[in-house]
């Protein structure tokens, strides 16, 4: 369900008491039978290698080539047709000093694969960042297992593929981990003896004047995430639109909103609320009030307070709003994801998941949980309420709020790889393939 991401601190824990020239000896090997494997066509073979065990992991992996007939050097001189980075290890932190920035650009700029070697030079192995010049990596060779800064952006954007090598260590625990699609067997779908109430029943509170889709994507969404009821509370001028555009859920106005509240096992508010006095007030009162747990999604995130609700609530910002929720610009929290969301946990005391490449869902006293799943076709509008109606779904089953959150991601994500266009993919195409998601 769960896989390890290591930090440079959990790897240097994780070596203690072993040979580390025979880990080496492995390290460098493995790196070479991945350019073997990958480029059996390649015949000179250039590695950046740096002063300590990285670099020395390179020159055994030099080595290694260089007694299967490839032709080797230390040096970027002549023309490689291949580039081994082992430069710096997963103990770099900081912004490369410019004599090492100006041999990073020189990799990137050779304009042939780069391999490399744990993480790629000039990212931090343990959160991600990026804040100076880093290799692009076709390829990174991990060992033992993968690297925070691995799977979480900006870092991830620079490893390419990933390849963990077995160096014989044996597994630890780490505090944060990369979810697997394992976690869906946790989702409570519909048995005998269910009724629509039992299955799962969610109320959607959105679906402003302008914004009627949201509301009606997310109460799709929830019901193809196996809910067996859905309601939604929209304005009373909306009301007729969002009639015409969802045929099971029971819709009604906001006025009502309370007695819906009553049947519900989850509710979700945000999707299309808009962001006035009354509607803020309104997402204030329901997630002061409620004794049910809550995805807090789009203007419900609006200069949202801090206060002690009496169910969890799971925060579903984007960068833009968790930015402007931290008093910090867009920008920075996309080059400071990992601590972003535990500032927001710390912040809020819930649950946060953070969208985008590499989703983060963190809790209050908990590691980081990363889920990879998804397509860059998700970059598309309306995504993000099929999300939120996904999660309210797995709350309203009674999935504890941190492992509904993370359920949700994978399935939307591994929804969207399922969806038969992604060239021009839609929302409504992710609600389409979420039963086959999660079967």
């Amino acid at each position: 369900m769960f896989e390890p991401l290591y930090t440079a601190e959990e790897m240097r824990a994780a070596e203690q008491g072993h040979d580390v020239e025979a880990l080496m000896e492995r390290a460098g090997r493995s790196v070479a039978d991945a350019v073997v494997r990958r480029y059996p066509d390649v015949r000179r073979v250039a590695a950046v290698c740096g002063k300590g065990a990285n670099g020395g992991d390179g020159r055994i992996a030099l080595r290694v080539l260089a007694e299967s007939g490839r032709e080797t050097s230390e040096q970027l001189e002549g023309d490689p047709d291949l580039i081994i980075d082992a430069l710096f290890g997963t103990g770099f932190r900081g912004e490369p000093r410019p004599d090492a920035a100006a041999l990073i650009e020189r990799i990137n700029a050779a304009g042939v694969p780069v391999v490399s070697v744990d993480i790629p030079s000039g990212v931090d192995a343990s959160t991600g960042e990026v804040p100076g010049a880093a290799v692009r990596a076709e390829v990174t060779v991990t060992m033992h297992g993968r690297k925070v800064g691995l799977v979480v952006a900006p870092g991830r954007f620079d490893a390419g593929e990933i390849e963990v090598a077995d160096i014989g260590l044996p597994s630890a625990d780490t505090e944060h981990r990369l979810v697997t699609d394992a976690i869906l067997r946790l989702v409570p779908l519909r048995s005998e003896g269910d009724t629509k109430y039992t299955a799962g029943s969610v109320l959607v509170v959105g679906g402003s004047r302008g914004m009627t889709g949201a509301v009606c994507l997310a109460a799709e969404a929830a019901f193809r995430a196996d809910a067996g009821y859905v309601a939604v509370a929209v304005p009373k001028e909306t009301l007729p639109v969002v009639e015409t555009l969802l045929v099971e859920a029971v819709k009604a106005p906001r006025e009502r909103v309370d007695e819906l509240a009553e049947r519900a096992s989850a509710f979700a508010v945000g999707p299309g609320l808009g962001r006035g006095d009354e509607e803020r007030e309104l997402a204030r009162r329901l997630l002061a009030d409620l004794e049910l747990p809550a995805v807090v999604d789009a203007d419900a995130l609006f200069e949202l307070e801090v206060a002690d609700w009496p169910a969890p609530r799971v925060l579903t910002p984007h960068a833009g709003e968790l930015g402007r929720l931290l008093g910090e610009e867009s920008t920075w929290v996309d080059a400071h994801r990992l601590e972003a969301v535990r500032r927001a946990v710390d912040r809020y005391r819930s649950i946060v998941l953070l969208k985008g490449p590499g989703t983060l869902v963190a809790a209050p006293g908990e590691g980081v949980l990363v889920c990879d799943a998804g397509t860059p076709a998700l970059a598309t509008a309306g995504t993000g309420d099929v999300l939120t109606g996904v999660i309210a779904s797995f709350l309203a089953k009674g999935m504890d709020a941190r492992l509904a959150a993370a359920a949700g991601a994978v399935a939307h994500g591994r929804a969207a790889e399922l969806a038969p266009h992604q060239v021009g993919l839609v929302a409504s195409d992710v609600i389409d393939s979420l039963p086959l998601a999660l079967s």
